[in-house]
C-alpha cells in the first residue's frame, strides 16, 4: 500500500490498571500544568469521563478509568 493512501490516526493509549486522570496527564502531557492537562484529557475522552456520573454512590466507582478504555492523548484531528 502506498504511504499517501494512509490516514493519520489520533494518538491514544490503553491506561494501566488503577490509573487516574492526573497520572495519565503527567505521563502523556508532561509539559502542561496538571489541572489543564487533566481537563484536556477529560474533554477529549467524554466516553470515559462521563461514565463516572453513572456510577456515583456505588462502592468501587471512585476510579472510572478501566485498563480496556481507549484514552485519546491529543485533540480530535481536523477534517481534511
Amino acid at each position: 500500500m502506498a504511504v499517501e493512501g494512509l490516514s493519520r490516526v489520533r494518538k491514544s493509549i490503553l491506561p494501566f490498571e488503577g490509573d487516574t486522570w492526573a497520572e495519565i496527564a503527567g505521563r502523556e502531557l508532561p509539559g502542561v500544568a496538571e489541572d489543564q492537562a487533566v481537563s484536556q484529557l477529560q474533554s477529549w475522552n467524554l466516553h470515559v469521563f462521563m461514565r463516572a456520573a453513572a456510577g456515583m454512590g456505588r462502592a468501587g466507582s471512585a476510579n472510572p478509568i478501566l485498563p480496556s478504555d481507549v484514552i485519546f492523548v491529543e485533540p480530535p484531528l481536523a477534517n481534511r
